[in-house]
């Protein structure tokens, strides 16, 4: 059973379709998340990304991941619907290979850094169990407004 289903992740972050991109959370600890995509041909980006080999755009990969963090980010803050999770930086994204329609895409996190407005995560995105991105994401909490 997942940690967070999709209803609770949508009350933690405030992306919706077409750009919320965690479907569930499967861990949660106090330094560390697992979120997961299913990847489908249906996603909106696929018309236009490859069209004849469908791929799914390593941005939105780490984009993903970043969701998947602020989830873990937002979940620790007490007044969580009063705030959102911003990214601030990637550094040392990496593409190990193409994700395509019909894919699990895991993604890994844990914290690097956590200060009060202020977290740093290292991410690892994986298809039954192959690496195919990692990256370190830093993000900013500011008032939603």
């Amino acid at each position: 059973m997942p940690v967070l289903d999709i209803d609770a992740i949508k009350d933690i972050l405030p992306h919706r379709y077409p750009f919320l991109l965690v479907d569930r959370i499967l861990e949660m600890e106090e330094d560390r998340i697992v979120g997961l995509k299913n990847v489908s041909i249906n996603e909106p980006f696929f018309i236009g990304h490859y069209p004849n080999y469908a791929v799914m755009p390593g941005v939105l990969i780490v984009e993903a991941m970043a969701q998947t963090a602020g989830v873990l980010v937002l979940s620790q803050v007490p007044d969580r619907h009063s705030k959102v999770v911003l990214m601030a930086s990637i550094e040392e994204a990496k593409f190990r290979r193409p994700v395509r329609p019909g894919d699990a895409l895991r993604m890994e996190l844990t914290y690097i850094k956590k200060k009060s407005t202020i977290a740093k995560m290292k991410g690892l995105a994986t298809v039954d169990g192959v690496p195919v991105a990692e990256a370190i994401v830093m993000c900013t909490i500011a008032d939603r407004g």
